[in-house]
């Protein structure tokens, strides 16, 4: 028999209002998939081959998109794929500090060529008590006021990590806690290129598995509330979302990294996953206008996506230009150098979405970064509409 791995799932059908569960297969030799319906024990997809998988899109806690339909894994069929899949997998907790916030592209890439991936990232400003509070295992120790201050001068940027051994793995990209040595011995450690001393050191790693879980569920918890609010300012801004092809491809750091050396400040960063009811509602003003609407919507809810509040003079136009054209081929040719000239496929698999018009900047920021709620709560259009303050 040919290798296979399972899956359970679950995926939320908006038509019925109904969470339904699957058993997902996943055959490595040809990239196929099956899925079993678990309520009513049948075969509901026939063994496929689907290339919009890849093995390393398989661990629990991810979301695939299978023929238009977003799965939730939320568990291994079997022990043989446990075993196989999940011994080595880890989630930790990543923290851009204030002093490197501006090199989060650079900071992402380098997650990126340690073969880990970002599963959830929010920018946030903490208060002096919530950075207290973060760091209460070093409040006897003599630099305990100084991180303090340091973390909650100004945004820092919160990642969950997934990967194997993600935990070390992590701590090894960081590099010595004292940016000092970490430029002698390990100058292309991330403290090696962007820290200043052991406060200011760019960046912040869970030390164990136990301090990961804590702290992830401090900046992304589990149960009640959201943590930390974003640092969203809703005015004088424009929304952009890199798309999730391009968040699949590896072109995140890139794309960040692109718009700030061009100028622009990201003054808020969120990651979500949007449902196909709010990618409609989302889209909605291309309804009937462009012949691509709907491989639009699939596209957005094909999995995880970034949204970003960028700041700049005239932000909708500027950042709109900087874009460039839709089809990526015409920005080829015409503007070379605009994002979706250096980072787009096609007219849908674009790079990134970004507002179209000016009073439309705020309305996205605000909408775009709600799905954490909508998540929850897939048809309500009421939770759709809340600001972002409250994820």
């Amino acid at each position: 028999m040919d290798e296979r791995f399972a899956f359970l799932a679950e995926w939320y059908d908006p038509s019925a209002a109904l969470l339904r569960r699957y058993q997902l297969l996943y055959y490595p030799k040809d990239g196929s998939v099956e899925m079993f319906d678990m309520k009513n024990q049948r075969t509901f997809l026939r063994r496929t081959k689907f290339d919009e998988i890849h093995p390393e899109d398989l661990f629990v806690g991810n979301r695939v998109n299978v023929f238009s339909r977003q799965l939730n894994l939320i568990g291994y069929g079997d022990q043989y794929t446990a075993n196989k899949l999940g011994s080595k997998k880890e989630r930790t907790l990543a923290m851009i500090k204030p002093d490197a916030v501006t090199k989060v592209g650079d900071v992402i890439q380098m997650i990126y060529d340690a073969n880990l991936i970002v599963t959830k990232a929010k920018m946030t400003k903490l208060t002096w008590k919530q950075a207290a509070d973060f760091y209460t295992e070093h409040q006897s120790k003599s630099f305990f006021n100084n991180l303090v201050q340091f973390v909650s001068s100004g945004p820092v940027i919160a990642m969950e990590l997934m990967g194997d051994e993600a935990v070390s793995t992590w701590r090894k990209v960081l590099g010595p806690t004292d940016s000092g040595v970490a430029q002698k011995d390990a100058a292309n450690s991330l403290r090696g290129q962007f820290g200043t001393d052991g406060t200011k050191n760019a960046g912040h790693g869970s030390d164990s598995l136990a301090s990961a879980a804590r702290e992830l569920e401090f900046f992304f918890p589990s149960t009640t509330g959201h943590g930390p609010s974003n640092t969203a300012m809703y005015s004088d801004c424009t929304c952009s979302i890199i798309k999730p092809h391009a968040i699949s491809e590896v072109l995140t750091g890139k794309i960040l990294k692109s718009i700030i050396e061009n100028g622009f400040e990201i003054s808020a960063l969120q990651m979500f996953n949007m449902d196909r009811v709010n990618a409609e509602e989302f889209l909605e003003v291309y309804k009937g206008v462009v012949a691509e609407y709907a491989n639009m919507v699939d596209e957005l809810c094909s999995g995880p996506c970034m949204a970003l509040e960028i700041h700049a003079t005239d932000s909708p136009r500027t950042f709109r230009d900087f874009c460039g054209p839709a089809d990526p081929e015409i920005a080829r040719h015409l503007r070379p150098t605009t994002l979706r000239a250096l980072y787009g496929k096609n007219k849908v698999q674009n790079a990134v979405h970004c507002t179209d018009l000016p009073e439309d900047g705020i309305l996205e920021v605000s909408s775009s970064k709600s799905h954490s709620n909508v998540m929850q709560e897939p048809h309500s259009h009421v939770l759709y509409l809340v600001t972002f303050c409250s994820c």
